[in-house]
């Protein structure tokens, strides 16, 4: 197997964990750039639900590229600094992905490469979204983002979604968990409020920099709210 992508959600409670947790932004940067095999890396903070820009100090999350599958695992099984994070939180869910497609520019380039093995029988898709907004238009982008999730939580087909950032307010991400591209797709394409979104981004150029991908989640592991959201993809 070629490239793939991981992302990690840590969950945190209690006032010192989450201090810990803040830090780490900054202070796991240097083991990161030393691990064999990952290519690329973000460490994301996270916002309170309904996308509300303001911080949740309880929510942070690892998305790593990988030059193969057997370094990611090699870096959850034996990696010290996993071990502390795994140590440090209350829960935490890893999911492997399979790059479908990526359109778009991160930090100037698009890390992200089709796989060349998707399995037609797995359903299942993840979709994340990046962007750098405009300085002159964070308050009138973050005003419209309620408007433009109208009817996202009534979508049945919606397994989670949570909004990251590695710059608060200033730089977004999205990511979701679906049981079908179906279900994503009447979101993204036919929710009235989203498609507003979509035709705004396009007619106020809101963003800077902005990258849209779709990934098929292949192996869960770990927990998120006490159970793993994934059950059924073949855990190891």
């Amino acid at each position: 197997m070629s490239q793939i992508t991981t992302i990690t959600l840590f969950k945190y409670r209690g006032f010192w964990s989450k201090i810990w947790a803040f830090g780490m932004m900054q202070f796991a940067h240097s083991p990161l750039k030393k691990v064999d095999g990952l290519q690329f890396y973000k460490l994301w903070g996270s916002g309170k639900e309904n996308f509300n820009p303001l911080p949740d100090w309880s929510v942070y999350a690892l998305l790593q590229i990988w030059d193969k599958e057997e370094s990611a695992r090699a870096f959850f099984s034996s990696s010290e600094l996993f071990s502390i994070y795994h140590r440090r939180t209350e829960e935490h869910w890893t999911l492997y992905l399979k790059s479908i497609i990526s359109r778009g520019a991160w930090s100037g380039s698009n890390p992200f490469r089709k796989s060349t093995d998707l399995d037609a029988e797995n359903p299942f898709i993840v979709a994340i979204t990046r962007a750098t907004i405009k300085f002159r238009l964070l308050y009138r982008f973050w005003k419209y983002v309620p408007h433009s999730q109208g009817n996202l939580g009534t979508n049945k087909g919606l397994i989670y979604t949570k909004g990251f950032g590695e710059v608060p307010i200033k730089q977004m991400a999205t990511f979701s968990v679906w049981r079908d591209k179906g279900s994503l797709d009447q979101f993204a394409y036919q929710n009235k409020p989203h498609v507003g979104a979509i035709r705004n981004t396009r007619t106020l150029d809101w963003y800077k920099e902005e990258l849209f991908s779709r990934f098929q989640p292949y192996r869960s592991q770990g927990t998120w709210n006490g159970k793993n959201p994934l059950p059924d993809l073949n855990l190891e």
